[in-house]
């Protein structure tokens, strides 16, 4: 199938890359201009443009993708789907009527529509999550379903364990969907029972901060569902800790005080404690908790 490809991100990346090696390899991926990055806010490029570049496939940036000029790179194509992954801007009329647009969402929808769908799905404590393939509307991932399949989510799931799995997936999903098309075989789509649907917001600074009036065990969702991309925090002597790794204990601290415990450190919690496992001081490189404390004798 003559394909057109959007999306920004490294779980986008993934995605496109599966789509390379099928028979429905884009003729044209698009994705969001390169920005000021890093602290020396150097102008980078999105995570796809490298790729793309890397593959050999045609690239464009537009900075509004609804507008006349990227619409007819677009047309020029004559797809026959448009791909959606993780663009990070909303598609509007008329390109959302002028083209089957297949969307890539890593979630079971209807839970979990939205920005930050894996680092929710984690910080809820789900037992699983997935991916869906389905039809984009003018709604917040609200359009019908053509294809979706589960994914466990393990005790020791991170982000960075988790993604890359229903990236993965995703991918199958997605080729599976349009080899049926490409056959003749019109994927049947399903309207989503709007009663089940749960809304991932954006990862805020609130999110990322480890409120110690919260058990332990949902602090230590928070640190996996935001390692190693984002990473958690914790407020301490006016300053704010990263926190990349950290475990539940059935264990009785005060909360919201640090207890050293020889080289470990652990975080009265409203129900058990949280052991720092892996953090990050500001302006420095993550370490492990022993390392930390050697050099912040208390």
């Amino acid at each position: 199938m003559r394909t057109v490809f959007l999306g920004t991100s490294e779980f986008a990346v993934a995605v496109l890359e599966r789509l390379a090696e099928s028979e429905h390899r884009p003729l044209l991926a698009l994705t969001r201009p390169d920005r000021p990055r890093g602290r020396g806010r150097k102008l980078a490029a999105p995570p796809l443009a490298r790729a793309a570049r890397t593959l050999g496939i045609e690239l464009e940036q537009p900075e509004r993708v609804n507008e006349a000029p990227a619409r007819a790179r677009i047309a020029e194509r004559e797809p026959e789907a448009v791909i959606v992954c993780a663009y990070g801007a909303l598609i509007r009329e008329p390109l959302l009527s002028d083209y089957e647009l297949l969307n890539v969402h890593p979630s079971l929808l209807p839970r979990w529509r939205g920005a930050a769908p894996v680092e929710r799905a984690i910080m809820a404590g789900d037992a699983s999550t997935g991916v869906s393939i389905m039809r984009l509307t003018a709604g917040l991932d609200s359009g019908p379903v053509c294809l979706a399949e589960a994914e466990p989510i393990a005790a020791e799931d991170t982000y960075g364990s988790l993604a890359p799995r229903l990236a993965a997936l995703g991918g199958e999903l997605l080729v599976r969907v349009l080899d049926r098309i490409a056959a003749g075989e019109a994927p049947a789509f399903a309207e989503q029972d709007e009663s089940g649907a749960t809304y991932a917001e954006k990862i805020t600074a609130e999110d990322r901060l480890l409120d110690p009036r919260r058990s332990a065990i949902e602090l230590e969702r928070v640190v996996r569902a935001l390692a190693p991309h984002i990473g958690a925090r914790l407020a301490l002597e006016g300053e704010l800790l990263g926190v990349r790794e950290a475990r539940a204990l059935a264990r009785a601290v005060t909360v919201g005080e640090l207890e050293r415990a020889g080289e470990r450190l652990l975080l009265g919690t409203a129900e058990g404690a949280l052991e720092l496992l892996v953090v990050q001081p500001p302006g420095g490189r993550p370490m492990d908790v022993a390392a930390y404390l050697r050099g912040h004798a208390r």
